[in-house]
């Protein structure tokens, strides 16, 4: 597996199978940078119709870019998706399908609570090939195991000892914070120091390098990925 993390809550997940490269790219929305290069995706998957995890202005130019590509997302932007005349295929927690050899499994269901006083909204997480988490904008436990967990390290519905306790819970082999663009540097910066102070002993905390490929090798103990920022957790 290969991820690439365009800031915030945007990753692309590369994947090698029987079938060739696989390609998904998660949450391109307004806070993230240099999504818009990505080509040969085989699908975008949207967790929620919050700006900064679907940026329907980019997107038109995205999927004109990539033709084939899948656009999945869940019910509540795919209404924003449907009113912006793009094509797309909405999905609800318990639906699974697959792209191009590569499985996903779509959970939770509802956004975190913001504020009481706020509508709700709907929010798909997607655990892809049984390996990889991304929550979107909730702290979704997977049914078992998962190799890497995409954490949230900051937003307006949570703080960070929920994440803390998030990775505790989940206790994945990785942790890779997302959602940070909010945050100041020096927020970023200790928010990323207190999950790697509180992680579980056997997870490893991996901050990605912006737009920086990089190789995660697979269940082979000891193996770390290639092209983190110095001084994570060993």
């Amino acid at each position: 597996m290969n991820l690439t993390h365009f800031g915030h809550a945007c990753v692309l997940a590369t994947f090698e199978t029987s079938e060739g490269e696989t390609r998904l790219l998660l949450d391109p929305g307004t806070y993230s940078t240099g999504f818009e290069d990505a080509r040969d995706l085989n699908a975008i998957l949207i967790t929620h119709e919050h700006p900064d995890h679907l940026d329907v202005h980019r997107l038109h130019g995205l999927v004109k870019a990539n033709p084939g590509v899948r656009l999945i997302a869940d019910p509540g932007a795919s209404a924003r998706l449907g009113e912006a005349g793009i094509a797309h295929e909405a999905v609800s927690p318990g639906a699974d399908f697959t792209v191009k050899g590569v499985s996903v499994a779509v959970l939770g269901g509802e956004h975190a609570v913001i504020h009481p006083q706020l509508p709700s909204l709907t929010n798909n997480a997607y655990l892809i090939d049984g390996r990889l988490l991304h929550p979107g904008d909730a702290l979704v436990v997977p049914p078992g195991p998962v190799e890497i967990l995409l954490v949230p390290a900051g937003g307006p519905w949570m703080k960070i000892s929920e994440g803390i306790d998030y990775v505790r819970e989940v206790a994945p082999g990785t942790a890779v914070p997302i959602h940070q663009a909010g945050l100041a540097d020096a927020h970023q910066h200790l928010h990323h120091q207190l999950l790697r102070t509180l992680a579980p002993e056997a997870t490893d905390i991996q901050v990605l390098e912006l737009g920086v490929p990089t190789d995660f090798p697979g269940d082979i103990p000891g193996d770390i990925p290639k092209n983190t920022v110095p001084g994570h957790k060993p």
